[in-house]
């Protein structure tokens, strides 16, 4: 007998609901959910842990073999009842698949290996930090240290996730209340922090971002901090032509990670 389809009161769907707008409630449980089959798709293919897969009306056909893959890995499927997906409310067009994953665990600032760390200060659009995070796995970073401050967008936010293209599960992603103090703790275990300022007079490409150091991006709407500045080995700029003003976080932060790995090529 097939399980029966879930209306929007049902609990299972509050809670996706929840999981998705709310992020204390993805604090409180250490969950997320993943939108989309290319997602979940991802999620497979990295081996990450999925509580359960949601899908809706027609799904099933339309997405078989996903849906194989997904029963091979052992993890339940429920299904949707028309129009719940419209009622989540995450996007304009519903995804027709919907995943819940454990966030994952990651080793906190004292375990960090000593290479590459990105650590972005209040950035506030989701989409910037999920670029963030997909550079960062790409360009061979050990972490990304998301500082959230008082304004910062939360890292398992439903935004940050698509922006990241799965790369939430592949690269650790540790949060920080406090990023002049997360970016101290670096550097009291060898760390160098260097800062992206347009008014640095040291362009990126001339410092040294080889060995351990801590890549520090601002948010796009006041850059960084004084009190992260002050506490900041060094401050670089990315020459730009024309009457652009700055680059927002997620392109600012992909130029230093990739020169970063292409100093470390040699």
């Amino acid at each position: 007998m097939a399980a029966p389809e879930l209306g929007h009161r049902h609990p299972e769907a509050r809670r996706l609901r929840e999981l998705l707008h709310d992020p204390a409630v993805r604090r409180n449980e250490r969950a997320f959910v993943l939108e989309g089959p290319r997602l979940v798709g991802d999620a497979l293919d990295r081996g990450a842990d999925i509580e359960c897969v949601y899908i809706g009306p027609n799904a099933s056909r339309a997405f078989a073999d996903l849906l194989a893959r997904v029963a091979a890995a052992g993890v339940t499927v429920r299904e949707l009842k028309d129009g719940v997906l419209e009622k989540l409310g995450s996007t304009r067009t519903p995804q027709p698949v919907l995943a819940v994953a454990p966030i994952p665990s990651n080793p906190g600032l004292d375990a960090l290996p000593a290479g590459l760390v990105v650590v972005s200060v209040d950035v506030q659009d989701p989409g910037n930090l999920g670029t963030v995070v997909r550079s960062a796995e790409a360009a061979g970073a050990t972490a990304v240290v998301v500082g959230r401050g008082e304004q910062g967008v939360d890292p398992w936010n439903p935004k940050v996730v698509r922006g990241s293209a799965g790369a939430v599960l592949g690269v650790p992603v540790v949060p920080a209340d406090d990023p002049a103090a997360a970016i101290a703790a670096l550097r009291a275990r060898g760390f160098r922090a260097v800062g992206a300022d347009g008014t640095a007079t040291t362009v990126y490409t001339d410092a040294d971002l080889t060995g351990a150091v801590a890549l520090v991006i601002g948010s796009e709407a006041h850059g960084l901090p004084p009190a992260v500045v002050a506490g900041l080995d060094a401050v670089v700029a990315i020459p730009m032509a024309g009457a652009t003003e700055s680059l927002n976080a997620g392109v600012a932060a992909s130029i230093l990670m990739f020169e970063a790995a292409r100093q470390a090529r040699g």
